[in-house]
């Protein structure tokens, strides 16, 4: 058995376990950036921890001399450093995985002079980094005290909701909230909700009473018909792969925008019309004072680039540059190009336009954009605050209102314009607080 455990490629081997450990630690670490966690039993949860942080320790002192250890020992303490600062307090899942982090970096295999410069530059991370946390979170987020007087889960599970009223130095106010309730990471001793996923869908000045929440069911095709008999304008924001699945092409999609005064009325406008303006309604004539030209394809392509365009797209004098052939770049050289020298006001710019009308969408068309054949749609009924006798009614409040059954949420402008795209994980600022 000695000379078993003795054996180099035993220990190799073994050493796999401290990767794995390493492994479990960083998923932390990630959790903690986009998640926040509610911790259901609390000692079961520190016994667990601590028992698999022992035996990850036992096996990394076993195989301190290999070199997947070695790497898992530098590593352990680093990617601690967000655990420690946004689930800062959660002491029993903290403290026995940053043991096991200093205890395996003093004693690894590794060389003294590497131990000695990781250490330091470890100790450096957290001491800036929790400098930096608190005084972000001591300057930089708004002193407000908040109290969640309702909560909820709509009727098919999809969706929760909780009431918040806030006391501010601008008379307070009740939100309304709304969550995917199908994002949750769920485990034995703790439960994991993905932060930034509220949306406020109703938000009143200053606090009221007695708020009601409603919720009901509606297909489809009944809020399409609503929504078109409201407005005929309204826009839906689509992705480059929906375009195309729509049926639009690049050059369908192109449009001028921030035209100035001088540039409307070249096309038949007025200085009061909005952008943006559709290649595709422009007749030739109008799209060659633009300095745009179009094939028999329905392709648009620039007349006259200039040598910096062509430089970027590597062409030569001759070759024609399509605007669906543009790099980013490009397309910004030749914006910032549309200018009027004299008064330096931008005179146009081209981009694509990721809009589509509702009233031009088809009920097949929003089911492939993905919007369920019926879902959950919030109202809300509130009071106005009660005012005591002698307190000043705030200027400009109307202490009479009565909000009844007014539609605040709707599953199908949330799946429409992928409010809960819990797929996504983008670093902001926001992830701090």
């Amino acid at each position: 058995m000695k000379k078993f455990f003795g054996n180099v490629w035993t220990k190799r081997v073994i050493s796999i376990l401290s990767a794995v450990y390493t492994f479990f630690v960083c998923k932390l670490s990630y959790l903690s950036i986009f998640y926040d966690m509610h911790i259901s039993q609390r000692t079961s949860l520190c016994l667990a921890v601590s028992g698999i942080s022992l035996l990850a320790l036992i096996v990394m002192l076993y195989t301190r001399h290999q070199i997947i250890t070695r790497i898992s020992s530098f590593i352990i303490l680093p990617a601690m450093l967000p655990v420690v600062l946004l689930y800062f307090g959660e002491w029993g899942l903290i403290i026995p995985i940053v043991i096991v982090g200093i205890v395996i970096l003093l004693l690894s295999g590794a060389g003294e002079g590497m131990k000695t410069a990781i250490a330091t530059i470890i100790l450096l991370l957290y001491i800036f980094g929790a400098l930096g946390y608190f005084l972000f979170t001591s300057f930089f987020v708004a002193a407000t005290k908040e109290e969640v007087i309702d909560t909820g889960v709509s009727p098919s599970g999809a969706y929760r909701y909780r009431i918040v009223n806030t006391e501010d130095t601008s008379n307070g106010s009740t939100a309304i909230y709304v969550e995917p309730n199908t994002a949750d990471l769920k485990y034995s001793f703790a439960t994991f909700t993905l932060k930034n996923m509220e949306r406020v869908v109703y938000m009143h000045r200053p606090t009221q009473q007695n708020v009601v929440v409603n919720w009901t069911t509606q297909n489809r095709q009944e809020i399409t018909d609503h929504l078109n008999s409201i407005s005929d304008r309204i826009e839906v924001t689509v992705t480059d792969a929906e375009l195309e699945k729509l049926g639009y092409t690049y050059d369908n999609k192109l449009v001028l925008t921030t035209l100035s005064a001088s540039r409307k009325f070249a096309i038949n406008k007025t200085a009061s019309d909005v952008d943006p303006v559709p290649l595709d309604t422009l007749t030739d004539d109008q799209l060659d004072f633009f300095g745009i030209g179009k094939e028999a394809d329905g392709r648009y392509y620039i007349k006259a680039p200039s040598a910096e365009v062509m430089d970027e797209m590597e062409k030569s004098a001759g070759q024609r540059i399509y605007f669906k052939e543009l790099t980013p770049k490009a397309l910004r050289i030749f914006n910032s190009e549309q200018v009027d020298a004299a008064t330096g006001i931008t005179l146009f710019n081209v981009k694509k336009n990721h809009t589509v009308l509702l009233n031009s969408l088809t009920d097949e068309q929003l089911a492939s954009l993905g919007v369920s054949e019926s879902g959950d749609v919030m109202l809300v009924s509130a009071e106005p605050r009660t005012y005591e006798e002698g307190e000043e009614v705030p200027e400009g409040v109307n202490d009479t209102e009565v909000i009844t059954d007014k539609v605040v949420f709707r599953f199908y402008v949330a799946e429409l314009e992928d409010y809960y795209d819990v797929n996504s994980r983008h670093f902001s600022i926001d992830l701090l607080n």
